[in-house]
């Protein structure tokens, strides 16, 4: 379930990109006002907003906050006026152009979207930066890392319920077999998580839990500190529980020696729409705080009140 809350009605696109125009102007930048119409508007909101700008100053919207406000809050709020497909393509092409093997971000899009918004992504991606997605991230990836990412972004899954009980034995079996020996680069083992729809991958996994006595997951642990385990693991949490697994990147950005701001921020920003109240929901359960507490304490100022605003709370 979002978090993000919008007003039952709303001014005009017009009346908002006037209203941002005056939060320019003047002796210092009006922070209070951006957040105040940018942090309650939705998607579609935001981007007639964007045109309505344009239109009336000859000047992009995005361009204007870049020039008014900076740090956390300046990023913070670019990402969250992006539209989410353009947002995920910023954010991806961030990634493989500072790649590393711990970065989960690439497997955050290919795994916790449809496949009709991870098609937005690559489009987004290939009319902004006039490259693939898919080229782009085997560019800058290498060996395994290359093997998983690469069909993980070109992915188009079967989107429906319809699930086949047979092959979910089948494979749970197959994977089995590749983890004991741990062949975890397989090319089996990697078809099935890049190719398999969702539902189909949720039974594959349950039957390896009830076959084999513990979920494919704890299989996967034999080496914590194996970059490439985790990031299977990683596209696993992502297709069966992203609630849980957006849980656990905001606790490590918050819990971890200094907030990791940029991960902190890409959670909130890409979920605020999407389940943004589950997430706090299972945050508050698995910390037994509040996660607008957790927020508190660890962020301040303007960048503070903006992820309070896109969790549906004021600062």
């Amino acid at each position: 379930m979002a978090s993000l809350k919008v007003p039952a009605t709303v001014p005009s696109p017009s009346e908002d990109a006037e209203q941002l125009r005056k939060a320019f102007e003047g002796w210092g930048t009006n922070e209070g006002l951006i957040i105040s119409i940018l942090g309650h508007r939705s998607a579609a909101q935001r981007r007639a907003i964007r045109q309505a700008y344009r239109q009336s100053y000859n000047e992009e919207l995005l361009k204007a906050l870049d020039g008014e406000i900076s740090g956390d809050f300046e990023r913070a709020v670019l990402l969250w006026t992006l539209d989410p497909a353009e947002r995920d393509a910023w954010l991806a092409n961030e990634a493989v152009r500072k790649w590393r093997p711990e970065n989960r971000v690439l497997i955050e899009i290919a795994c916790a979207r449809s496949s009709g918004e991870l098609f937005a992504v690559r489009q987004a991606y290939h009319a902004r930066f006039k490259r693939s997605l898919e080229e782009d991230v085997a560019a800058h990836t290498t060996g395994d890392f290359r093997k998983l990412l690469v069909p993980l972004v070109s992915a188009y899954r079967y989107e429906g319920e319809e699930i086949n009980l047979t092959l979910a034995k089948s494979e749970a079996r197959m994977l089995h077999e590749k983890i004991s020996d741990k062949a975890y680069n397989h090319e089996e083992l990697i078809r099935i998580l890049t190719t398999r729809s969702k539902a189909q991958l949720i039974k594959t996994f349950n039957h390896y839990n009830d076959e084999f006595g513990k979920p494919v997951n704890k299989d996967l642990k034999s080496d914590p500190k194996d970059d490439f385990l985790a990031a299977l693991r990683a596209t696993i949490r992502c297709i069966c529980c992203p609630e849980r697994y957006f849980e656990k990147v905001i606790r490590l950005a918050i819990n971890g020696l200094g907030t990791d701001e940029n991960a902190l921020t890409r959670v909130i920003t890409i979920r605020a729409e999407v389940d943004l109240k589950v997430i706090a929901e299972v945050y508050q359960k698995r910390n037994s705080m509040p996660l607008e507490r957790a927020i508190k304490g660890d962020t301040s100022g303007d960048y503070e009140a903006m992820l309070l605003a896109l969790l549906g709370l004021e600062a």
